[in-house]
């Protein structure tokens, strides 16, 4: 008997599989929550930015950084951050290929998916996106001189 032991790269939950399920129902959770904040956007730039690849231009670890660094320095909602992509959607350029963190954030879609659903689950969405944007620190500088030039 062969035991899939292939761990999710990017949080280390095993299987690979089971991380996409959860971000699958954490997904399902944010798009039905409704509200004018749009979290959802910060679901989905938090999770891109600690499962880094997938992508051979590397647009969405960039715009992950980008959203990240809106939403938790500048205060930005999750439908500004989404505005904010489709701005960025319209430079066409090669993005860097970021260095993935030596320390990646200890909290997970697993972690979100255990509070309980309403304020305590989007209290930890909100902790999620900053501990994944904290182990991002390396990039930091890059990602608000990126906003400063494409986002005035």
């Amino acid at each position: 008997m062969v035991e899939n032991s292939l761990k999710c790269p990017g949080c280390g939950l095993a299987p690979l599989e089971e991380c996409s399920r959860l971000y699958d129902e954490l997904s399902a959770y944010t798009l039905t929550h409704g509200g004018k904040e749009f979290i959802h956007q910060h679901v989905v730039d938090a999770y891109a930015a600690q499962h880094v690849g997938g992508s051979p231009s590397n647009i969405r670890t960039a715009f992950a950084l980008i959203g990240l660094y809106l939403a938790l320095e500048k205060g930005n909602t999750g439908r500004q951050v989404q505005i904010a992509h489709m701005r960025l959607g319209r430079f066409k350029r090669q993005w860097p290929k970021p260095e993935p963190p030596r320390d990646p954030a200890k909290l997970t879609v697993a972690d979100v998916l255990n509070a309980e659903p309403g304020p305590a689950r989007d209290e930890m969405i909100a902790k999620w996106a900053a501990a994944v944007w904290a182990s991002w620190r390396h990039a930091h500088d890059w990602t608000r001189q990126t906003v400063a030039v494409l986002l005035p």
